[in-house]
């Protein structure tokens, strides 16, 4: 007995300091020595789920609601029966989550005295308000549970109200104020007065907020946050996996695209291990990448891959098809994600709007879809959402013909997206301006504009944006080739397009196989090809075949 009272002691202590797996051993064994008593059964059913174990976690979390019941605590157990509506809920679960839910609303209307539950019950309400599109309705019920938590002093409660509360505010467009209660929510978790599963969700939703938000340096701010809580408690699974697809949407933003790729993956095995809610950012963004980099099978699987979490993967894939030249599918999907999605995810969406419905010669839809990222645009002040309007504005300028003006918003645009450390979209937007010069009769600040933007687009080895910025580059069929191809790279590329295969060429140049093959992806990437078909018109074009 002795020894078990020895146990439990190092296993509450190791939960107390974030040591999980130490806390789970020592919990577990206890348990299996002799018991554990409701309040411990909770914390093994804690470590357990943040360590992965998801389906053991939810048996000992019902087994404290059980134990709750037992010894006369009926807070407790509805406490526990609310905690567990959250977690299969989270987990997609949501008839059993339901259920459980409907008992804890119960069992806290069956108190004599109200009690904290009664906030807690409140909240899968307001969740679903929130993402039905009802998030005036969902604003007023997350007030209603954040009165309790004050009433009580609960702080999870109270964090977790004012999540919503500032969620709410951006999806109604009063930006500066959701931003401000999330960041008050923050400063709870960061001083660690949260248990952990609230401070996780919370950290999760609030980075995912900001980014709809197109607030990069929140982003930033609150990503390295969580990561350095994450890093903390290196055993922990749960939120880690998002953390991870936060980081890699980051690095994907900023040019760092093998990195973003890495952070993606570790997100896809984390959420494997059993962060289930990473699923989505995990594929995403690794979808994301391989399509800028132009390797569109591989981006079409892991948007099929992100698809399965119930979330749409828009708008990459609708991007996707565009970059494949189905407008017509582009524009269906990308019109439907938009005319479905709340206020906060239709902001998020209009950039690419913009783009498709241009790409389908609808002018008038893109100028009213750039009118309304304009509109919102001046109501926040974000540097991303202004860099985002100013290249989607000028873009449709330019359409409608008015090269001068579209010269000044997208210079603008282009130094925002630099100033954000956003390089891709500054070299989308820097092409843009070099579009608009040749429309006003500049050609040499255009030919300056379309190389620094396919240097640029090399540099990230974004292939097809390579390959737009050199068509416009070079538009005469025996114009110079272009500077990035080496001595060798041309003999390599005119013996591909006299239809010889690799080993051939390696024979007729003295290389290695491998050589070979290095040198013609160098090429496809420099001049933004996806083929050796395309290689071949391409030499023939630009009379490289003598």
């Amino acid at each position: 007995m002795a020894s078990s009272e020895a146990g439990l002691d190092r296993g509450r202590s190791a939960f107390e300091g974030h040591r999980w797996t130490e806390a789970f051993e020592d919990l577990l064994d206890a348990d299996q020595r002799g018991g554990l008593p409701a309040p411990d059964l909770e914390r093994l059913a804690t470590v357990e789920i943040l360590t992965g174990k998801f389906a053991s976690g939810i048996d000992t979390l019902t087994r404290a609601h059980e134990e709750y019941l037992v010894v006369g605590d009926v807070p407790g157990a509805a406490r526990c029966a609310g905690w567990i509506g959250i977690h299969l809920m989270n987990a997609g679960q949501m008839a059993r989550g339901t259920g459980w839910f409907a008992r804890a609303g119960r069992l806290a209307a069956e108190l004599a005295e109200p009690c904290a539950v009664e906030g807690l019950v409140l909240l899968p309400t307001a969740l679903g308000m929130l993402f039905g599109g009802n998030a005036e309705g969902a604003r007023r019920v997350f007030a209603d549970a954040l009165a309790v938590g004050e009433r009580f002093q609960d702080r999870d409660l109270i964090s977790l109200s004012l999540l919503g509360t500032g969620q709410a505010s951006l999806m109604l467009g009063d930006i500066g104020a959701g931003l401000g209660l999330l960041d008050e929510v923050m400063v709870a978790v960061t001083a660690g007065e949260l248990s952990p599963v609230p401070s996780g969700i919370i950290y999760c939703a609030v980075i995912g907020s900001c980014h709809l938000a197109f607030d990069l340096r929140r982003a930033l701010e609150w990503t390295a946050a969580l990561d350095r809580w994450c890093g903390g408690r290196p055993d922990m699974v749960l939120y880690s996996g998002q953390c991870q697809a936060h980081r890699a949407e980051l690095y994907r933003l900023h040019g760092a695209w093998d990195d973003a790729v890495s952070a993606a993956k570790k997100a896809q095995q984390l959420s494997e291990a059993g962060d289930y809610q990473a699923v989505y950012g995990g594929f995403y963004q690794q979808g994301e990448v391989e399509r800028l980099r132009g390797q569109f099978a591989a981006a079409e699987e892991c948007y099929r891959q992100a698809g399965r979490s119930g979330y749409e993967p828009q708008p990459g894939l609708a991007l996707l098809k565009l970059a494949r030249s189905d407008i017509p599918s582009a524009q269906a999907l990308i019109r439907r994600a938009a005319d479905a999605a709340d206020l906060g995810t239709r902001r998020h969406l209009l950039p690419a709007l913009v783009e498709i419905e241009l790409a389908a010669g609808d002018t008038d839809a893109a100028r009213r879809s750039a009118d309304e990222l304009a509109a919102v645009a001046q109501d926040c002040g974000m540097p991303m959402l202004q860099a985002a309007s100013c290249q989607a504005g000028g873009a449709v300028l330019l359409a409608e013909g008015k090269p001068v003006q579209a010269q000044a918003v997208l210079r603008r645009g282009w130094t925002l997206w630099r100033e954000l450390g956003v390089p891709f979209e500054a070299a989308r937007c820097r092409t843009l301006v070099g579009q608009a010069c040749r429309a006003s009769g500049d050609d040499d600040s255009a030919g300056m504009d379309f190389e620094a933007a396919h240097a640029e687009f090399l540099a990230l080895g974004a292939a097809p944006a390579a390959a737009w910025a050199a068509s416009l580059q070079y538009t005469h069929a025996h114009d110079a080739p272009p500077e990035p191809l080496t001595p060798r790279e041309l003999e390599v590329l005119r013996l591909v397009a006299a239809g010889k295969a690799n080993r051939v060429i390696a024979g007729e140049l003295y290389l290695s196989e491998k050589t070979v093959a290095r040198h013609i992806s160098n090429i496809f990437l420099k001049l933004g090809l996806q083929s050796r078909v395309a290689a071949t018109r391409y030499a023939y074009d630009h009379g490289l075949t003598g």
